[in-house]
């Protein structure tokens, strides 16, 4: 991540815009930013804090919304940050608005506009800013992930605040495990041992309802045992509970099956006695049923007797009526026919009553003559009502010719409008086609010039791409041949300093009395001694190979480079040397050439359809012109025709429609006639033969009612009997019958006169004997299915249990495994020496990377007296793995970092604050940072000191990073050239920039 610039607008102190340009600032590598307290040095820190993530670091967050506005600043003008950086190869522009409370546009009073953020990226291709997104959320999301770092990551490794590291080498394990925590995240392993308690909890719980259901088990089965099955004595979770209450369970079925056995042999013999009770029931019961039944059909006897005069009342009035019954036709066929003529009768009067006077007492042979003559004149009547139906047809005719000639007049009209614009109408269209042909074709000639365009940006933008690639390849080659060439001096360095030493190399394989390698002499009176800075083969080795690798780099390095100039050749051959904006610019002017072409042409077609449409509507228009100025020649003589035979009709029906208003209404007359008079003709015959039936049917009755032996008619009627009364005769004489019949049958039977001469029968003494057999019985079998069933559901028990322990086994050797785990991560576990947790183990070995990287620069700034080691000592009762201690080389003792002086603890701390910086950096994803700021502390050092700390953050330039020393030192100004200055005033402060030249 580099810094190009910043603008702050109405931000903390800053009353107006202020401007830093990092790009300056940044050549020289170290520069400084100064200020007299108060004037705001840390606030150019917040306003790169706040572009980035929308707040401000550390304690200043309170700071944020509408406090973040300065003072200073005039009411009209909106507070604003605007960062530009480069960072993941992409050079982006932040710009971030707070909540600002300005003054009202109308009226008086303040409003609160909302928070703006947008985000733009520079397009190199097109060298234009290109807007990303107007939202906090994505904006936010998108800088932290080119970044890596969280805010409180980006504050301790950009910004370094010296005196928060201070405090981390003074303190305890826990202020360091939070600080460290914070920085790298370890909230998945803290969450990690939180699962994994969580689990061994569950898994806890889980075998704890495993052993509860099955105690529950063992309950019922002690239960169905009726209390003769012991519990085991152990609570959910013990070990061995399962198979203390397998082995109870055993126990209580082999009891349970010896009680059902003895239970089946006493259902036996109360099933015998049952039996016995049952043949002794049945026979009192049966001698008591015939004893009633003979009783009861002596009462029934006696009741037969009392009725037998009111039975022969109804046998005599059955039979006169079946003799009534063969008048019964001869009386129907007379009512019959008396209905008919009262009913033809009444029908022949109201036929008769809108009859004329004359013809009101005529016959109906009378009737039927006047009907006939009506109907002929009716006759008559046709060929006028045909006439008078072509009459009304002949108008609609003539108004149908009135119609035509309208119509026929407006389409002559519209032709000839339309007609009369024609030629013009036509040209036209010609020339749109005209033109968009035109346009086809350059737009063919433009689409050849357009691919040819592509290609050539596209060999422009790969050349210029790749010219980039063989600089640094270059660079790069020249760095790999330079560290080949020092892995190689370093390489025969050591091999001139071996082959110094190797006397003392081979005298110390000499052994008394053992010859030498060299001369064979097995005394060694003098042998060479190895002093401090001898180096031994396996070094040499070490070097030769890294002399190889180098080697081997170099030789792949100007292999990359040589391909990536041949590439340059190929893509410049085909690009030229003109600019890749021009050329881009070129082809965008052909494609919107070719745009507008396209466009034109598209309406080729539409034109082409036009015209066709076109010349079929003037066919058409031209075609019924014509045949309008035919259609109104004909309708002249065919006028004059209909006129002629209207005329002769009008004559034909003034004869035919008298004094009636049409020939319609003179035959509804007559019709209305002729149906009245044949309507009264034939009332009149039903009524004659009406009569002469119903005086026929009288004679027969009178005949069949003196044969069936009545004296008149009335008495036979007076016999008859309805279909209800005859059924409900019919059955009381059955039921005497039947009920003859039964009493006789049931005193005739054998058995029954045998029972009852013997005494009464005792069935209510039998019944009870029986149903105490009975009791027994069901005693017996309630006891024999009790024991079935408590062998049953003990043996249903047993299998729930034996499931539910096989059930349990594998979750408590997963509980076991998973417990040993939590209390390992937990650090309450044997195993785990050092009872550290896996959090602090996380941290501990993030610390002991921080101390490594921090020693780097320590040892150089202290002049190779201190190096930082890491500690996984318990310190108290605190956590262990987090201890830091220093070694002083001078005494060669460690001693705690708490000792250290002033000026001590500042080195000591930036060199932490450093080390810090890169782990986090590589932990983050390797983000690059190439520019840092360090904030104060600088003023306890001395000069010695001074120059080695400004040599060490000089070093960072080699790796082409840049150092932003905040801080108010005055001997700093003169060390450091590259200057940014913080002035404060009465108005507000402004800042003044000078370069490491100025």
């Amino acid at each position: 991540m580099r810094l190009h610039r910043l603008d702050v607008t109405a931000f903390g102190p800053f009353g107006t815009t202020q401007r830093v340009d990092f790009d300056e600032l940044s050549a020289a590598g170290l520069f400084l930013l100064h200020g007299p307290t108060g004037a705001g040095k840390t606030s150019v820190l917040d306003a790169v804090c706040y572009a980035l993530y929308g707040s401000v670091p550390g304690a200043r967050q309170s700071g944020q919304g509408t406090a973040l506005r300065s003072d200073h600043a005039e009411p009209g003008t909106r507070t604003e940050v605007r960062l530009e950086l480069t960072v993941a190869g992409r050079r982006l522009e932040v710009t971030r608005q707070p909540p600002w409370e300005r003054p009202k546009r109308r009226g008086t009073g303040t409003t609160v506009d909302k928070a703006q953020t947008w985000l733009r990226e520079y397009d190199a291709g097109r060298a234009a800013w290109r807007d990303l997104s107007r939202s906090h959320q994505e904006v936010g999301e998108e800088v932290t992930q080119l970044l890596g770092m969280s805010r409180e990551q980006f504050c301790q490794v950009v910004l370094l605040p010296q005196g928060d590291f201070a405090r981390f080498l003074r303190a305890d394990a826990e202020a360091r495990g939070k600080l460290l925590g914070r920085l790298f995240d370890t909230r998945r392993f803290a969450d990690a041992e939180k699962h994994l308690a969580e689990l061994r909890r569950a898994g806890e719980t889980r075998v704890r309802e495993g052993d509860t259901a099955l105690l529950a088990d063992a309950h019922r089965m002690q239960q169905a045992a009726g209390g003769a099955m012991e519990l085991p004595d152990r609570a959910p979770g013990e070990p061995g509970l399962a198979e203390a209450v397998l082995a109870a369970a055993a126990v209580a079925r082999s009891t349970a099956v010896e009680h059902l056995d003895l239970a089946e042999q006493r259902l036996s013999a109360a099933e015998a006695a049952q039996e016995a009770a049952d043949r002794e029931l049945a026979g009192t019961r049966e001698r008591d049923r015939l004893q009633r039944r003979s009783a009861e059909a002596r009462r029934r006897a006696e009741l037969l007797a009392e009725r037998a005069g009111e039975h022969q009342d109804d046998e005599r009035r059955m039979a006169r009526a079946r003799k009534a019954e063969a008048v019964a036709p001869a009386l129907d066929l007379r009512e019959a026919a008396d209905a008919e003529h009262r009913q033809a009768a009444a029908a022949e009067r109201a036929a008769r009553a809108p009859l004329p006077a004359g013809l009101a007492d005529a016959g109906a042979a009378g009737l039927a003559a006047a009907a006939r003559r009506s109907a002929e004149e009716l006759g008559r009547l046709e060929s006028a009502r045909r006439a008078e139906e072509r009459l009304t047809g002949l108008a609609g005719e003539r108004d149908a010719l009135g119609r035509q000639e309208r119509a026929d007049g407006e389409v002559l009209h519209e032709a000839e409008t339309w007609l009369a614009g024609w030629e013009s109408a036509r040209a036209a269209v010609q020339d749109r086609i005209d033109s968009a042909q035109q346009a086809a074709a350059r737009a063919e000639q433009l689409a050849e010039r357009r691919e040819s365009a592509r290609h050539r940006l596209a060999s422009a933008r790969e050349r210029d791409r790749l010219a980039a690639e063989t600089e640094q390849a270059g660079r790069e080659a020249v760095a790999a041949a330079q560290r080949a060439v020092d892995a190689r001096a370093h390489w025969l360095d050591l091999k001139e300093q071996r082959l110094t030493g190797i006397a003392a190399e081979l005298a110390a394989h000499l052994a008394p009395g053992e010859p030498c390698a060299v001369c064979g002499a097995t005394e060694h009176p003098a042998p060479a001694r190895r002093d401090a800075g001898h180096v031994d083969r396996a070094t040499e080795e070490r070097a030769f190979a890294g002399h190889q690798h180098a080697e081997e780099l170099r030789a792949e390095a100007e292999r990359h480079a040589g391909a990536l100039r041949e590439a340059l050749a190929a893509a410049t051959a085909e690009a030229g040397d003109a600019p890749a904006g021009q050329l881009a610019a070129e082809a965008e002017e052909i494609e919107r050439e070719h745009t507008r072409a396209r466009g034109a042409a598209s309406a080729l077609h539409a034109a082409q359809e036009e015209l066709r449409l076109a010349l079929q509507e003037h066919e058409r228009r031209t075609a019924a012109r014509q045949q309008a100025a035919v259609r109104a020649a004909s309708r002249v003589g065919e006028r004059e025709r209909l006129d002629r035979e209207a005329a002769a009709l009008e004559t034909e029906l003034t004869e035919a429609r008298g004094d009636a208003g049409s020939v319609a209404a003179r035959a509804a007359q007559l019709e209305r006639r002729a149906a009245l008079l044949t309507d009264a003709a034939g009332a009149a015959r039903a009524a004659e033969d009406t009569a002469r039936r119903l005086k026929d049917t009288d004679a027969r009755l009178a005949d069949a009612a003196f044969r069936a032996g009545f004296d008149t008619p009335r008495d036979a009627a007076a016999a008859l009997l309805t279909d209800d009364a005859h059924r409900a005769l019919q059955r009381r004489l059955d039921a005497w019958q039947s009920e003859d019949v039964a009493v006789r049958t049931v005193l005739a039977e054998a058995d029954t006169a045998e029972a009852a001469r013997q005494p009464a029968a005792d069935l209510a003494g039998a019944q009870r004997a029986a149903d105490e057999v009975g009791r027994r019985l069901r005693t017996a079998a309630s006891a024999r299915d009790a024991a079935a069933r408590t062998r049953a559901d003990l043996a249903r028990l047993s299998a729930g249990a034996t499931a539910a322990a096989r059930r349990i086994a594998p979750l408590r050797a997963e509980h076991d495994r998973v417990a040993r785990l939590a209390a390992l991560a937990a650090g309450t576990s044997a195993d785990n020496e050092r009872r550290m947790r896996l959090e602090s183990y996380v941290l501990a070995a993030r610390l002991e990377q921080v101390a490594a990287a921090a020693t780097a620069r320590l040892a150089r700034m202290s002049a190779g007296r201190y190096t930082l080691v890491h500690s996984d000592d318990r310190t108290g009762r605190g956590r262990s793995g987090l201890g830091l201690h220093v070694v002083d080389a001078w005494t060669g003792r460690e001693r705690d970092t708490s000792t250290l002086s002033g000026g001590e603890t500042f080195f000591a701390s930036l060199a932490l604050a450093l080390g810090l910086a890169d782990v986090v950096t590589d932990e983050a994803g390797g983000v690059r940072l190439d520019t840092l700021f360090i904030d104060e502390g600088f003023g306890s050092l001395d000069d010695q000191t001074l120059d080695e700390v400004l040599d060490v953050l000089d070093s960072l330039r080699e790796r082409d990073r840049s150092v932003g020393i905040v801080s108010h030192v005055a001997d700093l100004r003169r060390r450091v050239h590259a200057q940014l200055e913080v002035v404060k005033g009465r108005t507000g402060s402004v800042l003044r920039q000078r370069g490491a030249g100025g």
